[in-house]
């Protein structure tokens, strides 16, 4: 059967185990290659529980904090971005717990307003998402939530994707074509 590259053990680069072993020596710069790996995957996770930004940015800097305290007992390096995605789910499951939060009917991202030049490509771009915002709205919580990790994740394999979203490795492909077709749909029909 021929490799999906998407299935792939570790990203190209500095291997994980090198650089927990360089983080755990003190190496700044180990830490830095970790965080600028993984940091989109831990992100995605923690905004798929339609969390305030400021909540799941605590949530992400729980999880960072749960790597240091846990860096020496990573038995499978390879596996890192499946023990972060799996750790932000638990933490995030924890948080909604202390907080007795319940989770949202509609995800409110944040809108960035970098690169605009004036208030005209800015009220396009605030429209296009609050297009984008609806469409997702409409989608059932398992595609939005599956495609927000994708999106934010552009390294991240579909075994990672699957601790994230607890789901089977075999199903996100299908389940992702699915989604995307159903968000194409929504974004096209009229208000």
């Amino acid at each position: 059967m021929p490799s999906n590259s998407a299935e792939r053990a570790e990203p190209a680069g500095p291997r994980n185990a090198d650089l927990l072993a360089a983080a755990l020596r003190g190496e700044g710069a180990a830490w830095n290659v970790l965080v600028d790996r993984y940091g989109r995957l831990v992100w995605a996770v923690a905004r798929g529980f339609e969390l305030p930004a400021s909540d799941a940015a605590d949530l992400s800097q729980t999880v960072w904090l749960r790597l240091v305290e846990h860096m020496d007992q990573i038995k499978e390096p390879e596996r890192l971005g499946s023990w972060l995605a799996t750790t932000t789910r638990r933490e995030g499951i924890k948080l909604l717990r202390r907080r007795s939060l319940e989770i949202p009917d509609e995800h409110q991202e944040e809108q960035s307003d970098q690169g605009l030049d004036g208030p005209e490509e800015h009220a396009l771009v605030a429209d296009e998402y609050a297009q984008l915002r609806a469409a997702m709205a409409k989608l059932p919580e398992r595609c939005r939530k599956l495609l927000r990790v994708i999106a934010a994740s552009d390294e991240a394999n579909y075994s990672e994707v699957a601790a994230a979203l607890d789901m089977p490795v075999g199903s996100i492909g299908p389940t992702r074509s699915r989604c995307l077709e159903r968000l194409r749909v929504q974004y096209t029909q009229p208000s």
